[in-house]
């Protein structure tokens, strides 16, 4: 039914942190701005990401002309493959996410078939009867844009993730004077980041952390290992250029890590002096002081390479008795037990671990602009809406609240996934709900969907079954104490229950003392171990439930 009114409906990010995915409808014309995913939390077991449910996409999908991205985090780009399997659309994007996405298409066997197309910003390019212009903005990651797009009733706003640096690293300003022009002229409505809604004042300079980080490599008297986001490229650089003043060779060890230096090279947005990378396999022919390694696994995720190295068990990379580590980056909230893991690890090498504790000084600081920064945003744009999006309820409730404070706003409107809010030039009201909620993915070798992680268990069960391998081990000197007991139920064919328990005892002795004292990765590499031979052995894939019995 025709309205004549503009619609603005988000499928995700709007009551949640991630899983970013918003939709903008004139008429018969629907344009989808970001396609991003969550990571699961740990009680979802069995599940590797979390994308939004795009029901309602799936059913206008004749309706729907693009899919356009801010930038190249995966809050905002990982749900493509899964969006794309379902709709067949253009994506745009500038250079640099363009090329993130390429690897996360290729992975998933979409990349031809998916039509790419670059944008720039202050290059506008018409969609429909939209008209979109990006508007060049800083965060923690290089060639994010806002959009600022023309409709029938009036331009929308939306900033994507930003903070306003002053100095950036590559000196792409922020584009102040592209918001101003756009609010002299009137905004009908801003959709503006809520993230870091709860912080006052301002939000430091990428460059602000050089400082610190320049001390730690005065001091640092060994090797000196350097972990922060892969796609942190500011930080990355930043230390590339200490490593060459302080006269050491930089190894990068991580697939991650690796991936996104070569794309930062590639469009020119890390310069790398000639003979300063060196492969992880020659850090055996530098003195400790002559390196830095470059490593991913800041998170504490299990099988990441900075973990690994923790426990000794990284084929290249030993971290050894006076070695800095420095972990330059936040903690994300459900992460601190992984991490503080890592940690205690990197501590039992007598390495000296530097992390943001509150008391190491500024190693890390966030890409979202704080109240100060929104505040001076919305007074540029002065939009008739103000719009919060990315956070939780409360972050948006405190948004609007700081919006209207300002003066700048005549609506503030705090919506959440599924609302459909419809404005033109007079009004603007709630109006509907459309379907929308977490679609929980196990990703192994296609794309599966988990419609309710009760129901995936019960499938598994019944279809595959269930293995329970129970260790007991001496929680004082890591030793395994009797047999492995493994349990095996719903499985028609074979009988491997021994086999599987001489693979769980070669798995266990292949483990370091200090390895068996990490149960998060004694679980893993059994439950891994076991995957390999069941699914070798029966074709079948059953529920793997490592048990580990201290005693």
């Amino acid at each position: 039914m025709h309205t004549k009114k503009l619609k603005i409906i988000p499928l995700g990010g709007l009551g949640e942190f991630g899983m970013n995915c918003l939709a903008l409808r004139w008429e018969d014309d629907i344009i989808v701005i970001d396609a991003g995913l969550m990571f699961p939390e740990s009680e979802l077991l069995g599940v590797d990401i979390v994308v939004p449910d795009i029901t309602y996409l799936v059913e206008n999908k004749a309706h729907v002309r693009a899919i356009i991205l801010t930038h190249g985090h995966m809050d905002h780009i990982g749900a493509l493959p899964w969006i794309l399997n379902e709709i067949k659309v253009p994506v745009y994007a500038t250079e640099f996410t363009l090329a993130y996405v390429e690897g996360n298409l290729e992975e998933n066997q979409l990349l031809d078939e998916t039509e790419l197309i670059e944008i720039v910003p202050r290059e506008k390019f018409t969609i429909g009867p939209f008209t979109i212009e990006p508007i060049h903005v800083t965060h923690s990651l290089v060639d994010a844009v806002a959009l600022a797009i023309e409709t029938p009733v009036g331009v929308v706003i939306h900033t994507g993730d930003f903070k306003i640096d002053l100095s950036p690293l590559d000196g792409k300003l922020f584009d102040l004077h592209t918001f101003a022009e756009y609010g002299k002229r009137g905004v009908l409505a801003l959709l503006q980041d809520s993230t870091n809604v709860e912080r006052s004042g301002y939000t430091p300079s990428e460059s602000a952390v050089v400082p610190r980080l320049d001390e730690i490599f005065s001091r640092a008297k060994k090797k000196l290992f350097f972990s922060c986001f892969s796609s942190s490229i500011y930080r990355i650089r930043i230390a590339l250029e200490l490593a060459q003043a302080h006269k050491r060779k930089v190894a990068i060890v991580g697939r991650s890590m690796m991936e996104s230096t070569e794309i930062a090279q590639d469009l020119g947005y890390i310069e790398v002096p000639q003979g300063l990378i060196i492969n992880p396999g020659q850090m055996r022919d530098y003195a400790p002081e002559q390196l830095l390694v470059l490593i991913s696994g800041t998170q504490g995720e299990p099988m990441s390479a900075l973990s690994r190295a923790a426990v000794d068990n990284h084929k290249h990379v030993h971290i050894e008795s006076g070695d800095t580590v420095l972990l330059s980056s936040r903690v994300i909230p459900g992460n601190e037990k992984s991490i503080f893991r890592v940690i205690d690890h990197l501590y039992r090498r007598d390495a000296n671990v530097i992390y943001d504790n509150g008391s190491n000084g500024l190693i890390h600081v966030s890409g979202h602009g704080s109240q100060e920064e929104m505040r001076l945003l919305i007074n540029l744009v002065r939009p008739k809406y103000f719009i919060p999006v990315h956070g939780n309820y409360g972050n948006l409730r405190s948004h609007a609240q700081i919006a209207m404070e300002t003066g700048a706003v005549e609506h503030a409107i705090v919506i959440e996934d599924g609302d459909v809010l419809e404005l033109d030039k007079k009004d603007a009201r709630k109006k509907d709900k459309v379907t929308t909620g977490r679609v929980l993915i196990d990703s192994g070798s296609s794309i599966d969907v988990v419609e309710e992680l009760v129901l995936r268990d019960r499938r598994i069960l019944s279809e595959d079954g269930v293995v329970l391998a129970v260790l007991a081990i001496n929680k004082r000197t890591g030793k395994v104490q009797q047999q492995p007991e493994v349990i095996m139920r719903g499985f028609g064919g074979a009988d491997i229950t021994e086999q599987a328990r001489e693979m769980v005892l070669k798995t266990l002795d292949g483990l370091s003392t200090e390895q068996k004292s990490d149960y998060g990765m004694v679980k893993e590499k059994v439950r891994a171990e076991l995957k390999r031979l069941i699914q070798k052995t029966t074709g079948r894939r059953p529920m793997i439930m490592p048990v580990i019995l201290e005693i």
